[in-house]
């Protein structure tokens, strides 16, 4: 049996969780899976995972063995992408994951260009405004908003978002235009968002001159998902806040008015993410550049 193919396999299982998430993301047989972790433990005597029936838990012998044999396979390749030239022409299958606005409005418009310039990737695209697991997900790099809460990870800051608050001429014209936030906590619908993994209601944020004003209380509609949210507040739900660069098409066909743009939102850094063991890949390499370039050529995404 393959040694490498067999530490890859337990680094898999260990990051996974279990053997069935692990063969998932493999593309194996469940069976293969077990047989080559077994096939390991058989050669090196010693115990590397402990199993039950719902989880897969490391021993101590597993994870020095771990943690070993993720740099080992990094090394490995790294010196097969050298050896190759995957340099010059990166390969293999990439597992990306964006939030759902981005990839509407930029990265799935402009995946043909990557396509075209490195044919040999193969894209599996994830769409989700949930956070999700990196290492256990076996995810090669994410995008998102937002101060990062794993310090594990690398992350490169590829982007500012500048938020504006937001509502139709429609609903303007039934409920008025509020001169100050404060107007919008009686008279006034509010849209909000609620994220999709902790259901945290996020209220509308107001910022002046060290002053903030949040406002949630009357919220007519609450939605866990940004596309569904910019389309309520276009709908004529309410009074909404939502990124310039989601909201450049609606202003400019008149189907959105910009409020109160003297009590803004601080600007929300962007990232391209992914786990220190996969910074040598050619693949990663190129899509985190291509990325970065990607939003540095958006104007709407790179202010404050």
């Amino acid at each position: 049996m393959d040694q490498i193919q067999a530490m890859r396999t337990f680094a898999r299982v260990v990051e996974a969780g279990t053997f069935t998430h692990a063969a998932d993301s493999l593309q194996l047989p469940k069976a293969t899976v077990t047989k080559h972790v077994q096939a390991l433990e058989e050669r090196l005597r010693v115990k590397l995972l402990n199993r039950t029936t719902r989880r897969v838990t490391v021993t101590t012998d597993g994870a020095a063995y771990y943690d070993r044999a993720v740099r080992l396979l990094a090394d490995f390749d790294d010196m097969e992408a050298s050896m190759t030239q995957a340099r010059a022409t990166p390969r293999g299958r990439l597992r990306v994951d964006v939030g759902t606005s981005v990839a509407r409005l930029l990265i799935i418009p402009q995946l043909a260009d990557f396509q075209q310039r490195y044919p040999e990737i193969q894209i599996d695209l994830g769409v989700t405004d949930r956070t999700i697991d990196l290492i256990g997900d076996n995810v090669d790099c994410v995008i998102r908003g937002g101060e990062l809460s794993d310090q594990s990870l690398v992350a490169r800051r590829i982007a500012n978002l500048e938020f504006i608050t937001v509502a139709t001429p429609g609903y303007l014209a039934r409920h008025g235009t509020p001169a100050h936030p404060l107007e919008l906590e009686s008279g006034h619908r509010i849209v909000t968002y609620f994220s999709p993994v902790s259901q945290r209601r996020y209220p509308l944020e107001f910022h002046r001159d060290g002053e903030v004003i949040e406002v949630a209380n009357n919220a007519h509609l609450t939605v866990n998902e940004s596309n569904a949210y910019v389309l309520s507040v276009v709908a004529g739900q309410g009074i909404g806040q939502i990124t310039t660069f989601q909201a450049q098409q609606h202003l400019e066909r008149g189907e959105l008015v910009a409020l109160l743009p003297d009590w803004p939102q601080p600007p929300l850094p962007v990232y391209v993410v992914y786990p220190p063991n996969r910074h040598l890949s050619a693949k990663v390499r190129a899509f985190v550049d291509w990325a970065a370039e990607l939003f540095a050529r958006h104007p709407l995404l790179q202010r404050g």
